[in-house]
């Protein structure tokens, strides 16, 4: 199972964080399927790839970091596909979603560590 994570710390008030992140991830080709005030699962749109290597995308909400204006975020991006090359699939909307949050102009970007 392919598996790549990342943390954000982003300022943008609390009440607007759930909306922006889901139209983070509807940009990249992903539906929301689930979430909570501190948890987004969203799914890659079956069709344009095999069903092993359609990816999973979760972002938890780090509540204890929070403060009234910064926010701190931890994406996981996964599927089923073994990774046998480093430019995979999975990988390669890994990238597609922290560009993705990172050039988006509604939220400034404080920080961010990927692995």
């Amino acid at each position: 199972m392919a598996r790549y994570t990342s943390w954000f710390t982003v300022e943008v008030p609390p009440t607007r964080l759930q909306q922006l992140l889901a139209e983070v991830l509807q940009s990249c080709n992903l539906d929301v399927v689930y979430h909570t005030s501190d948890y987004v699962m969203a799914q890659e749109i079956p069709g344009q790839t095999t069903f092993a290597r359609l990816v999973v995308v979760e972002i938890l909400t780090d509540k204890t970091l929070n403060t009234t204006t910064e926010t701190r975020i931890n994406v996981v991006v996964k599927n089923e596909e073994l990774p046998l090359q480093m430019n995979n699939h999975c990988y390669q909307m890994f990238q597609q979603v922290n560009q993705a949050i990172a050039d988006n102009r509604q939220w400034q970007l404080i920080e961010s560590i990927c692995s």
